[in-house]
């Protein structure tokens, strides 16, 4: 087997292992794992002309590729020739000082990163995150937005406002909470438009960076924003119905985590049972750090009588 064919079975392996259930597969790749005339005679259309990417990922969707029919067919993870496994996540030691002295370091330790770098989109930055070094309260997403990774800060673009609006709500302000994600890369992927969600290995690498971020802040509480982030953050479970579980209290690092929706999620879906919804889970974790709410603020969200 081939160094390019072993390191893409590897990979449909681990993705297997993951929960994935769905993969695209570029047509270099195709050409790679089927190299035979059948091959090439599928991906063309009965005119003889060659059928766009779109459909040959479509033959594979549909199981006529049977190579890849271990890997069942939902996330938008993209295979190119050659690709190389991920290295074992970074080892973080503090070096002395105080939460600011040391939380500059790392933020310069994760910006220096040669494999943060190496998967950067076009004209895109490292996201470290943003926050007091004291905050009692850790937002934290899985990956970059696109404006996130534009601008290099976190809490940019409609997701990002709507939750510096939640932060406002609850009281708090940039002085008492930390916005970051798992991921400090928005992921790649092969389309001009949307985002695919980050693989597991992906936020296996950059977990130590957040833990350490975590270590240094000591929050009181985190704010699991979204289903992907959960599974980062407490291991894959496709058991796991983020229905059943926002809102609830779970550990990570031995401190109290709550689960939520990403904010991006009411941007898309907008309505008051859904922002109700999420902003029980801020009350919630309101009282967990002890502050104090007002019956406006009990109120927000519920129907008028």
């Amino acid at each position: 087997m081939s160094i390019g064919l072993e390191a893409i079975a590897n990979e449909l392996q681990r993705l297997q292992r993951d929960g994935v259930n769905r993969v695209f597969v570029e047509d270099d790749t195709m050409r790679l794992l089927m190299p035979d005339k059948d091959v090439l005679a599928r991906s063309r259309s009965p005119n003889g002309k060659s059928t766009p990417p779109t459909q040959n990922r479509k033959l594979l969707e549909e199981g006529e590729v049977s190579s890849t029919q271990p890997v069942k067919t939902v996330t938008k993870t993209v295979l190119t020739t050659g690709v190389a496994p991920f290295p074992k996540p970074p080892k973080i030691e503090f070096p002395e000082g105080d939460a600011v002295s040391q939380l500059a370091w790392l933020k310069d330790r994760v910006l220096a990163c040669e494999v943060c770098k190496k998967h950067l989109i076009d004209d895109g930055k490292i996201v470290f995150g943003n926050g007091s070094p004291q905050a009692d309260v850790l937002f934290c997403g899985e990956a970059p937005n696109a404006d996130e990774a534009h601008s290099g800060e976190a809490s940019a673009g409609k997701s990002g406002q709507l939750l510096n609006k939640i932060i406002s709500a609850m009281g708090l302000s940039s002085e008492n909470v930390f916005t970051t994600n798992i991921m400090k890369w928005r992921p790649e992927h092969d389309k001009p438009y949307g985002k695919r969600p980050p693989t597991l290995e992906e936020m296996r690498f950059c977990l130590p960076y957040l833990k350490a971020q975590i270590k240094i802040i000591q929050p009181r509480v985190i704010v699991a924003l979204g289903n992907s982030t959960v599974s980062g953050l407490l291991g894959h479970d496709p058991a796991r119905k983020m229905s059943a579980v926002r809102g609830t209290w779970d550990q990570f690092e031995n401190i109290p985590l709550m689960i939520s929706f990403h904010p991006s999620y009411l941007v898309r879906n907008g309505t008051l049972k859904t922002k109700r919804m999420l902003w029980e889970d801020m009350l919630q974790v309101m009282e967990k750090c002890s502050l104090e709410i007002s019956d406006q603020q009990r109120g927000f969200f519920l129907p008028k009588s």
